[in-house]
């Protein structure tokens, strides 16, 4: 077979060989990507409190850097970075249970009151709804609720209580690493690449951080003016567990474009069971008015050099993550994602004409 001046055969010189060539190299490198995906996800104890250690690392590492400029030894900054933010999570964590065991009761009573309100709304509503019909529906969860399907989800949601608690003691580890080492962890990684190339990966390790760590903080502050701004409103209507549906907002906040307005369906539906549907309709006016408040303001001014991303490569990221990992690839995706990004453009030198529009990067992990 004649063979050309590139050493190649004639089949595989002219374009649909050069095509088939460019196809296999797609391919097999899909497959490894596969592969590492699959590798990945079948240790999911140790990758997602890792990965959340390094996401926490990144937004916590400036105040490790201000407490050792401010002379603090480094082991002494490390930990008192990393027991103010678990202490707060633990103050948070348990600020909540108190106050729904305190409202518990009177959850209880306003809900039935609220069954009342919500069985006489469904019997002359818009659309009623015949006594036959919430029986059946009543009936139907709970067989449920007294079937061994439910038996079964609940020994299975005991093993995943036990699979949080380890892994939260896995991300704790790591995280106090994190702070800790992370200049010699990244140094000691980046040492596995040819020479010609570690630079570039210290400039995409440096300018990735700085993403990751403005990420978690402006979500941090959009996710609290979220949750305060409805947690206020519940207040003032006498909704119960205004706190923790606040702060369950604040959580469902992290997730971007859909956490914020699931969380709030929660608040719309302690409303009406408990206050009734103008109470409800009330709530749902300021979930819609702050997530509107989010979405063209707070994230604009907050993170739109940090995260430079548009709305619908925010939305495949959010559904692919979901698919991979639940609600942990939700929360995971986007900052995972942006973080990517910034990566590739650092590599392929197209966020060159970017500097100026983002702050000089710092060391950190």
């Amino acid at each position: 077979m004649p063979e050309t001046r590139t050493g190649l055969p004639a089949i595989w010189s002219d374009g649909l060989g050069r095509a088939g060539i460019r196809s296999a190299q797609a391919l097999l490198v899909a497959t490894l990507a596969w592969v590492v995906m699959w590798s990945l996800m079948r240790v999911p104890l140790v990758i997602i409190p890792v990965t959340i250690a390094l996401i926490l690392a990144s937004a916590i590492s400036p105040m490790v850097r201000w407490l050792t400029g401010s002379g603090w030894p480094r082991l002494a900054a490390t930990g008192a970075s990393f027991i103010g933010i678990l202490g707060a999570f633990g103050g948070v964590i348990t600020l909540i249970v108190f106050l729904v065991r305190a409202q518990t009761k009177e959850l209880a009573a306003k809900t039935a009151a609220g069954i009342d309100q919500m069985h006489a709304f469904l019997n002359n509503g818009p659309i009623p709804v015949s006594d036959e019909q919430i029986a059946t529906t009543r009936d139907s969860l709970q067989h449920f609720f007294t079937s061994s399907s439910f038996g079964a989800e609940a020994l299975t949601g005991a093993r995943t209580v036990g699979e949080i608690l380890a892994g939260f003691v896995l991300m704790a580890v790591t995280l106090f690493f994190f702070l800790l080492d992370g200049e010699k962890i990244r140094n000691f990684l980046i040492g596995f690449m040819p020479a010609a190339h570690r630079s570039k990966a210290h400039l995409a390790a440096e300018r990735s951080t700085l993403v990751l760590g403005g990420y978690v903080r402006g979500t941090a502050i959009v996710a609290a003016v979220d949750g305060l701004v409805v947690g206020t409103a519940l207040a003032i209507m006498g909704v119960p567990l205004a706190l923790p549906l606040g702060v369950f907002i604040f959580i469902g906040g992290f997730i971007p474009i859909v956490g914020a307005t699931a969380a709030g369906t929660l608040a719309v539906a302690v409303a009406l069971i408990s206050n009734g549907p103008v109470a409800a309709l009330i709530v749902l006016a300021v979930v819609i008015g702050v997530n509107q408040l989010e979405h063209h303001f707070l994230q604009q001014v907050l993170m739109g050099r940090v995260l430079s991303m548009h709305g619908l490569a925010i939305l495949l990221a959010l559904a692919a993550g979901t698919m991979l990992a639940g609600v942990i690839g939700a929360l995971l995706a986007v900052p995972l994602t942006a973080a990517g990004w910034t990566i590739i453009k650092t590599w392929t030198s197209r966020g060159a004409t970017d500097e100026a529009a983002v702050p000089e990067p710092e060391t950190a992990v």
